[in-house]
């Protein structure tokens, strides 16, 4: 795969972090993930796919000098957490990097290195909130609302900092050398919100929040529900897909406003709700597919998994315990992701090999573990 024989160091976190790690192992990088020994009781990663597991007091001398030594032997560190907390461990990138100049040292918060906030707690809808995206996310007269957690937590956060990996790792093969990365999701989420900021000059959110072509303003662009109480998501922007619209919805556009009359969106809303609710999401699917109109079904997470255009292309997969996911991304033509289909790591199940593999002695982890510094998830270690 693309990324064979990288070597990187996820340390453990929620969310965003084991995204990155798990996008990377997809595509071939040998992850470790650093659990915190001693572990708790379940393991808060349910992106661990193709990860292993070591597990380790990183607040103990010996255990911040095993990850020393570890980061002397990778290419990548993940770490997320907030600004200060390895430089207390002493374990800051001055510190990794002058032991390991290649080592990219990737710092995966929610506010940045840096400015007011960067020592303060949060969670994805404070980002986004931050960002300045959340304040047009919601519909006419509601409050704002957070899509879940996939803007800040993901999008900008996971998905950007693998992203800047990548260019590091590549703009290491010029230079020989690493650097930090200071990932921050406000500023993540922001960037992937570029084309909300460049087409504000273009009219696109004159409009209060919710009345807006791509806000639930427009009825073109929008969700509705059909006889059995599924829902049709409708996104008819150009002229030619929304003529397509009216005519699968039995309607003549010469008898009808104007597509971008903002005030008769309210009134027309009304009138595409009351039709796509005579029929069901599967007549509709009938009337729709194989057209421009740009509608398509909500699909639940079973029904996506078992749709015929993401079977056909094998968009989702299964693992050994028969858990359903999504298939890595993009796919490639030469060198494509082939994702683990085993279980996700136990906390503490690799310890003993990783250690070996990283140059440690039978003796010295023999030591580690006697010392408590180290845990394995077995009943017999190999020691």
């Amino acid at each position: 795969m693309a990324l064979s024989g990288l070597r990187v160091l996820e340390l453990a976190g929620l969310a965003p972090a084991p995204l990155c790690g798990m996008i990377l192992a997809d595509f071939g990088a040998c992850v470790v993930r650093v659990d915190r020994a001693p572990r708790s009781a379940v393991a808060v990663d349910v992106q661990g796919r193709g990860k292993r597991s070591l597990a380790l007091d990183l607040k103990r001398p010996p255990g911040a000098a095993t990850l020393r030594r570890l980061c002397g032997g990778a290419d990548v560190l993940i770490e997320p957490f907030r600004h200060g907390v390895m430089e207390k461990l002493g374990l800051g990138p001055e510190v990794l990097m002058h032991e390991n100049p290649r080592l990219i040292y990737a710092r995966l918060t929610g506010f940045g290195q840096t400015g007011k906030y960067a020592k303060s707690a949060g969670h994805d809808i404070n980002y986004v909130a931050l960002s300045g995206v959340l304040s047009k996310l919601g519909r006419k007269s509601e409050n704002p609302y957070a899509p879940v957690n996939l803007l800040a937590d993901f999008a900008g956060g996971g998905v950007l900092c693998a992203m800047g990996i990548l260019i590091a790792l590549y703009e290491r093969t010029k230079s020989g050398k690493g650097q930090i990365i200071d990932a921050s999701m406000v500023e993540g989420i922001a960037y992937i919100s570029s084309f909300l900021w460049k087409t504000q000059s273009l009219g696109f959110w004159n409009r209060p929040r919710g009345e807006n072509l791509l806000d639930s303003g427009a009825p073109f662009y929008e969700t509705y529900r059909t006889s059995d109480g599924k829902f049709m998501a409708v996104g008819a922007l150009e002229p030619q897909f929304y003529e397509q619209l009216l005519k699968g919805l039995g309607l003549d556009s010469d008898k009808l406003p104007d597509q971008l009359s903002f005030s008769d969106w309210p009134e027309m809303k009304k009138m595409f709700a009351s039709i796509f609710a005579k029929k069901t999401q599967t007549e509709w699917c009938r009337i729709f597919d194989g057209t421009d109109a740009c509608v398509t079904p909500v699909l639940s997470f079973d029904d996506a998994a078992s749709h015929q255009h993401n079977k056909q292309r094998s968009s989702f997969i299964k693992n050994d315990q028969e858990e359903i996911s999504p298939r890595p991304a993009p796919l490639l033509s030469r060198t494509p992701a082939v994702p683990s289909l085993k279980r996700d790591p136990f906390i503490g199940e690799h310890t003993e090999e990783i250690l070996l593999e990283y140059g440690f002695t039978k003796n010295e982890i023999a030591q580690l573990y006697s010392d408590k510094v180290i845990e394995f998830n077995k009943p017999k270690a190999n020691l």
